[in-house]
């Protein structure tokens, strides 16, 4: 039987209403177990206490390395936790050291604090580190990276924040840039001789941009909702992408991309790899990406539903090598190609906008927008 015939395949000129389509998706891919389990505002246990960084040494004037002091402001909370507070300033931070964040605590940094990193020539950095924790928080101000003043020119494993085997951790109203690496890293850690994943991770107006690697990676995790977020302009080492889901083995399961901007970056918008399953794109933006504005290659149980995809520079969506089960529904997929088709021209087949290989399988498309319709 052709792919043709194996693919559930249905184009209207225009999509559906947005709401219409929401209860499209709860009708294809995703399992009844899964049904909200996101929470733009999840709750978190926090501890009462409050600790100032500039009582424990911190100057933020942009020159004095107040690493030890961020530290002994996280020390300094009890075993019930609490808050951190950063007033405005620009804070310099030893990325090789980190600054350990604990459990049930918060980071509040105001919103003209700017957390900057030392530059250094190491190939991994981590700047903020939340490994085995839970119930954690961050939010307001500025983490920038140390790329602009990076001395090496090797690797690409340095985070602005990395989530690792650590549960319900909020991450929100914050800018991340100019990371050596990623802006935001979330996977697993060891605990004994245990791998954790991280799970029950909310991301809700994130900005992540210039990081020379990923806005986000995502390696095996469960339960990633990231919401009202921005992923542009990633550029410098592959893969470039605003976010890279890519988890091996271990698998990344349930994650929810939502009301986000994926666009501008060198690479894909969005990767989707082998092992990830159960992901849903709602409503996002994905436009202006050197790649594809969303490329799987081997996910599984994913819906696509209500999104933009506009003037990438290869195909809007491509669903490759052995994807299945995968919804692409009441999108507007349009102008895209733009390395190959003149972005204004509203000629070109169909795979200019949505490219399926033949090698998938159990593909739903409907009431897509394309060029030319």
């Amino acid at each position: 039987m052709s792919h043709l015939l194996r693919t559930r395949f249905s184009l209207i000129q225009k999509p559906l209403a947005l709401a219409a389509a929401t209860l499209l998706l709860s009708a294809i891919a995703l399992p009844a177990a899964a049904t909200n389990w996101w929470n733009p505002t999840p709750a978190l246990t926090i501890g009462t206490a409050s600790v100032n960084v500039r009582d424990k040494g911190a100057l933020g004037n942009g020159v004095h390395d107040d690493t030890a002091a961020f530290q002994a402001a996280v020390n300094a909370l009890p075993s019930t936790g609490g808050t951190v507070v950063v007033p405005p300033g620009t804070y310099m931070i030893n990325a090789l050291t980190s600054v350990r964040l604990r459990s049930k605590m918060r980071l509040q940094l105001d919103p003209l604090a700017q957390v900057k990193a030392i530059a250094n020539s190491s190939d991994r950095y981590i700047m903020f580190k939340l490994w085995n924790l839970n119930n954690v928080e961050i939010t307001g101000g500025q983490i920038i990276g140390e790329r602009v003043a990076h001395v090496g020119t090797t690797g690409q494993w340095g985070y602005g924040v990395a989530i690792q085997g650590s549960s319900k951790v909020f991450v929100h109203d914050i800018s991340i840039s100019n990371c050596w690496g990623d802006g935001i890293f979330i996977g697993t850690a060891t605990s004994g001789t245990t791998t954790v994943k991280a799970s029950d991770v909310t991301l809700n107006q994130v900005v992540s941009t210039n990081n020379r690697r990923q806005g986000l990676s995502i390696t095996p995790a469960q339960r990633v909702y990231v919401v009202n977020s921005t992923f542009t302009g990633q550029n410098g080492t592959a893969p470039q992408a605003g976010i890279d889901i890519e988890p091996g083995k271990l698998g990344a399961t349930y994650v929810r991309i939502e009301n986000s901007n994926l666009s501008s970056n060198v690479g894909n918008g969005l990767e989707m790899h082998a092992y990830v399953a159960n992901l849903d794109v709602v409503g996002s933006t994905l436009k202006n990406n050197h790649g594809y504005g969303a490329l799987s290659v081997s996910a599984t149980f994913g819906n696509l539903v209500g999104n933009t995809f506009n003037q990438n520079g290869l195909a809007g969506v491509g669903l490759n090598s052995t994807t299945h089960d995968f919804a692409v529904v009441n999108n507007s997929i349009t102008f895209n190609s733009t390395r190959y088709v003149s972005p204004t021209s509203t000629k070109g087949s169909a795979t200019r906008d949505l490219s399926v290989a033949s090698t998938t399988s159990n593909i739903t498309l409907s009431g897509n927008l394309l060029t030319g319709q």
